[in-house]
């Protein structure tokens, strides 16, 4: 498009590369329009549809990016705010964390503390999956703003591993005051887990066996449900119930099952339940997908990988470095995550895990795929 040659008197503001991080497409992002009127150039702008451009320019206005090309092209309006850094990449894409339900302080409230800022993985039942993740989302959060730092621009966030069927998962931006302004996406997955980690918090179930048994018993109650509900003559219809209306969603593939599966054993039962009920699977973890790559890939079901640096030990005892190359290698669709982990102090961040599968086969351009385009 035609734009004003002129450029502004302000000078440049140089930025380091971390910052740089998310720029070219994240700008948008930004609290008003007012502060969204902007070019970045940047020694080497990565954009993911072919070479990199060296240099580039972004330049967005009104919260939206107007163009992106070679900076010998650029016609940057008169009035935008200059930035200048040496890397500039699209906003970073966290495809699975607890961010916003999980905060800063790691730690629940109690006697000798007013604090309370974990509300990822609610402890009164091990099948919840109608806890709404807009519900718990904090938006104010210090952690929100501290993986904004390192460009993560857009998170699928909400209810996490830890319970057979923990709750509803939802998209945001790494913006906004309120979980209004930050909401992409309300509603996209409904995450379960398989394993022996639920025994960790629940009494029951015990075993793999009781944990399938207790989901499959549900899922079987949901069907019913929605029969019923369906019926023509109203006084046969079933009384609401969040519970089963939560699994009915899943069931009729109006959201996708984000199942938590690390061991082969884990992800052989998540394709099993699949293909029982015919529900749209998204395996999570996956530590040992690369025994499992025939079957992941017949099955067309893709994967959020576990972060590479996750410290091995229980039922990721077996995870490798090199998973994401292999996942890519045998052409399946895949992302990596920050997901969560108890010890961990704050959150990890997809930026820092990413450089490592990067350096364990997936190389710099897949690996920053797996946080943005793919993710």
């Amino acid at each position: 498009m035609t734009m004003a040659s002129e450029r502004p008197s302000a000078p440049l503001r140089r930025i380091g590369p971390f910052a740089a991080l998310g720029l070219s497409l994240s700008v948008c992002l930004l609290p008003s329009p007012a502060t969204a009127q902007v070019a970045v150039r940047g020694e080497v702008v990565h954009t993911l549809e072919g070479a990199p451009l060296r240099p580039g320019v972004v330049i967005a206005r009104d919260g939206k990016i107007e163009w992106v090309g070679p900076a010998a092209q650029a016609r940057i309006p008169e009035g935008l705010r200059l930035l200048e850094a040496a890397v500039v990449t699209p906003g970073l894409i966290d495809p699975h964390s607890v961010v916003g339900l999980a905060g800063i302080y790691n730690q629940r409230a109690g006697a000798d503390t007013q604090v309370e800022d974990q509300d990822q993985l609610e402890l009164s039942d091990p099948i919840q999956p109608e806890l709404r993740a807009i519900d718990a989302y904090n938006a104010r959060e210090e952690l929100v703003a501290w993986v904004r730092s390192f460009g993560v621009t857009t998170m699928h966030t909400g209810h996490g591993p830890g319970a057979i069927a923990s709750g509803q998962t939802m998209i945001v931006k790494t913006r906004g005051s309120t979980v209004e302004e930050a909401t992409v996406e309300p509603l996209t997955m409904i995450a379960f887990t398989l394993g022996p980690g639920v025994s960790r918090h629940f009494q029951s179930p015990g075993t793999r066996g009781k944990g399938v048994a207790m989901l499959r018993g549900d899922l079987i109650k949901a069907q019913r449900y929605l029969e019923r509900k369906d019926q023509e003559d109203e006084s046969k219809r079933p009384d609401p119930d969040l519970k089963l209306e939560a699994l009915g969603m899943v069931l009729r593939k109006e959201v996708p099952a984000l199942v938590t599966a690390q061991t082969a054993t884990e992800i052989m039962t998540a394709l099993r339940l699949q293909r029982e009920f015919g529900f749209d699977l998204v395996l999570d973890g996956a530590a040992e997908s690369y025994l499992l790559l025939d079957e992941i890939r017949r099955a067309a079901v893709p994967v959020l990988l576990h972060p590479p640096m996750v410290r091995p030990g229980g039922e990721l005892r077996n995870a490798a470095f090199d998973t994401a190359a292999k996942l890519r290698d045998a052409g399946i669709p895949f992302a990596l995550q920050s997901g969560y982990e108890s010890y961990v102090p704050k959150t990890r961040v997809v930026l820092f895990e990413a450089a490592i599968a990067a350096a364990n086969g997936l190389g710099f351009d897949g690996a920053l795929a797996a946080i943005t385009i793919d993710a």
